[in-house]
């Protein structure tokens, strides 16, 4: 039996290069360096090293234990392309891309809720939108304590979600919109409008009944996750001109009467969540009853930039068992590379994985 396990990386991407960052940072059990695959062979730097990046090929599967695939190969998720051969060659596969997560015999995996989803049979585990992630780390305490009967969440989702591009169509543009901010270009192959000191209520393509892709995904993906498959979920995701770090607005109607402080303590109770709402008495401007709360840029102080932090939870006094909550994560951390790091982690914890 072998002590470390054999780790290959599909995709050098901004996910792909926070995988690799990840598995250093959280020193698993794996021999080192991973195995990193791309569409084409070239020298890269991730997480400060300098790695030989291998064009992909089913090559790149022998002798792999745990397949991480964070890539795209052209318009098709990577998985899609080398699914069959990772899993021919022995590997298990934990996948951040989209194509799989719905299917009935995948395991669709957020760790701190639903890792005994996982069965020792399978060989494919999907890892869920990074928006999906961090709602379902919300909802899952407050189903567990008091059932949930509706949710209504509106996002505010940075453009690194998107991927580089959006992140450098926000850097360009921003001297733009400072100048000329009815004149400033863009690139509607990455986002419709410009998205500089701008809001954008569209992400993904649009579907016949309004909503977009990226909505879907959360109403499917959340329910798959909580296994409720009639939870009524209404969502609403726009992009913001924010570089890391997703926020949501969550509305939530419970089937029982569950008070303030028991949802304050089943959060702060649940792993992975970090809860900022207490009473802020020391402001500056002198509002008795101004509380904290989580913005972006708490992802990346120490200690934060892991967790799903939350804050502004009140009661909706408009309907029955009525609850509002604000949450904030970083999208490609937990929204992504951390949560596939995470199973994987667990896979070899629990034995599930043998080497």
């Amino acid at each position: 039996m072998r002590a470390k396990a054999n780790v290959t990386v599909v995709g050098v991407g901004m996910v792909g290069e926070e995988i690799i960052s990840i598995l250093k940072e959280r020193a698993l059990p794996i021999n080192w360096p991973p195995r990193v695959c791309a569409t084409r062979e070239r020298k890269e730097i991730l997480s400060g090293e300098e790695f030989h990046v291998e064009e992909i090929s089913a090559k790149s599967f022998q002798n792999a234990d745990i397949v991480l695939f964070a890539g795209k190969e052209g318009a098709k998720g990577a998985s899609v392309v080398w699914r069959r051969e990772a899993v021919e060659a022995g590997a298990i596969c934990i996948d951040n891309g989209k194509d799989f997560r719905l299917d009935e015999d995948v395991p669709l995996v957020v760790p701190e809720i639903n890792m005994d989803a996982i069965k020792p049979a399978h060989r494919f585990i999907a890892s869920p939108n990074c928006s999906t992630i961090q709602l379902a780390m919300v909802l899952a305490p407050i189903q567990r304590a008091a059932g949930i009967r509706r949710v209504i969440v509106s996002t505010y989702q940075s453009v690194s979600g998107w991927g580089v591009r959006a992140n450098e169509e926000l850097l360009e543009q921003t001297p733009h919109a400072l100048k000329s901010p009815d004149n400033i270009p863009y690139d509607p192959n990455v986002m419709a409008r410009p998205i500089a000191f701008n809001l954008l209520p569209h992400i993904d393509r649009f579907t016949e009944n309004r909503y977009t892709v990226e909505e879907l995904k959360m109403v499917n993906e959340t329910r798959k996750i909580l296994r409720d498959n009639t939870l009524k979920i209404s969502a609403t995701a726009v992009r913001v001109p924010v570089f890391v770090g997703h926020g949501e607005s969550i509305n939530i109607e419970t089937e029982r009467k569950i008070s303030l402080a028991e949802v304050h303590q089943q959060l702060a109770d649940f792993p992975g969540v970090i809860v900022m709402d207490e009473l802020y008495k020391d402001n500056p401007r002198l509002d008795p009853f101004e509380r904290s709360y989580p913005t972006a840029l708490d992802l990346r102080k120490e200690g934060l930039r892991d967790a799903t932090l939350v804050g502004r939870i009140r009661e909706d006094n408009t309907v029955e068992n009525g609850l509002d909550i604000w949450c904030v994560s970083d999208n490609l951390r937990k929204g992504a590379a951390l949560n596939v790091v995470q199973i994987a982690e667990l896979l070899l914890q629990k034995s599930i994985l043998k080497l």
